[in-house]
């Protein structure tokens, strides 16, 4: 019986990866808007009911999707986050150069930006235009903070090593900078956690300029634009360039 449940559950796992492969098609061609149950069934060969086993309704078949896509892009922020070579990750008990936390914040921002321009149907679903009639569930927060988490733990590895520079931060934002700071970091300075909220948001509106065409006829070379704004962004968290400017690692 047990080689039998087996064998249900590995086919039960090709059938999903096949709906949402077939899904994400639907996507690219039609939108999340037109996405639909019986189209993604049609492809397939299943009937519509079949289908319903697998995701009783569009919009889990969204939200299955909108989980990938996060956890994807999360995925390469974390990925890029742990490459350069630390104490931690030789097991040798070495300093960590000098702007070594800069170049981690660049090699992020770089392995999102990759992972945006190669999946950029993916990257609307969660970033674009919402789906009318579609309300995410709660399913899809944790898989969203992925790469806000990535972004906050390279300040704290800063702060807690070579130190950051803290920015300044104006009075009528005090309180809410200490506000956001209780939500999402406490052990980081409050004006570090208002920078880090605004650089999350401001990577991902970079982002969306580049991919829904808002930089057509502005940008030009969109990589070199990116990688110095990305910069910017970690200097506005108080991250410590490394001397000379250094190498920026490409995502």
């Amino acid at each position: 019986m047990t080689s039998v449940r087996g064998a249900r559950e590995r086919a039960r796992i090709e059938v999903t990866a096949a709906i949402k492969e077939e899904a994400r098609r639907h996507l690219a061609a039609e939108g999340a808007a037109k996405l639909s149950l019986r189209a993604v069934a049609r492809e397939l060969g299943m009937v519509s009911s079949a289908l319903y086993r697998y995701f009783p309704s569009r919009d889990e078949l969204l939200t299955a999707l909108i989980i990938d896509a996060y956890d994807a892009v999360g995925a390469a922020a974390e990925a890029a986050a742990a490459r350069p070579a630390s104490a931690a990750a030789t097991g040798r008990e070495e300093p960590v150069p000098h702007g070594a936390h800069f170049l981690r914040w660049s090699a992020v921002c770089g392995a999102v930006r990759t992972w945006a321009l190669a999946h950029p149907h993916e990257y609307a679903l969660i970033y674009g235009s919402p789906v009318p009639g579609y309300s995410a569930p709660t399913d899809t927060v944790g898989p969203a903070s992925r790469v806000g988490l990535v972004l906050v733990g390279i300040a704290r590895d800063a702060y807690l090593g070579e130190g950051l520079a803290v920015p300044a931060l104006s009075g009528p934002m005090t309180a809410e900078a200490r506000r956001i700071a209780d939500d999402v970091a406490p052990d980081l300075p409050p004006p570090v956690v208002a920078a880090l909220v605004a650089a999350w948001a401001q990577l991902f509106g970079l982002l969306s300029f580049e991919l829904f065409g808002q930089f057509d006829r502005v940008v030009e070379e969109r990589e070199a634009f990116f990688r110095h704004a990305a910069d910017r962004l970690a200097v506005e968290v108080g991250l410590r360039p490394p001397p000379g400017g250094g190498s920026r690692p490409r995502g």
